[in-house]
């Protein structure tokens, strides 16, 4: 029989904003990663560890992985965003935060320098796409147009002479980890008291 533990027991939410920029730095990565070579080793199959020794495939996989962790931490920013407006009384104070937030986790990822104009491109995108979100009502991870997606497509090292018809799939396993970033954030922090945090005067 399963008991329930005690009130007392339980790990209470975090209202902690690092804790909380932490979580989606994962999350940005995890959501690029976690799709391109899932869909990747499962399209090659028994051939998926031999072309990890092929250096013509490896480079472009890199390529892949890095362009789209760029445009999925962007992605995740936004979600943060939308999941926090609606606990937020002034929901403009919620973008230079999470922008913030966002910008950190690129910074410190190790972007290869052939990529490092492009991520100087997406730090520089996330206010203004931010602030055009605010725009329109929240989306919740089911809805919010996600720009990884056009990123993923472009850059798989998978002809797309050989994946067609498996579009839906692809963007399917993206939007799945994308629901499944902000569940983690419904488990694991407070909504209120963080986009009260955010909005707080630096001391």
């Amino acid at each position: 029989m399963i008991v329930a533990l005690p009130r007392l027991f339980r790990r209470g939410k975090s209202a902690d904003p690092a804790a909380f920029g932490t979580s989606l730095a994962r999350r940005g990565a995890h959501l690029a990663q976690k799709t391109v070579l899932d869909y990747c080793a499962v399209k090659l199959g028994v051939n998926w560890h031999a072309a990890l020794s092929d250096p013509a495939f490896t480079r472009l996989l890199a390529v892949c992985r890095w362009r789209t962790y760029l445009a999925a931490q962007a992605d995740v920013a936004a979600m943060a965003e939308a999941w926090l407006r609606p606990h937020a009384s002034v929901p403009a104070s919620l973008i230079g935060p999470i922008a913030a937030l966002a910008e950190l986790a690129i910074r410190t990822a190790g972007v290869p320098e052939q990529h490092r104009a492009e991520a100087e491109a997406a730090i520089e995108a996330l206010p203004g796409r931010l602030a055009r979100l605010q725009l329109g009502p929240p989306h919740r991870s089911t809805e919010l147009p996600l720009e990884s997606a056009a990123v993923l497509l472009e850059t798989l090292p998978i002809h797309p002479e050989l994946r067609k018809g498996e579009t839906g799939s692809i963007l399917g396993a993206l939007r799945m980890h994308l629901v499944s970033a902000e569940q983690d954030l419904e488990r694991g922090f407070d909504p209120a008291p963080l986009a009260a945090a955010f909005a707080a005067p630096l001391p």
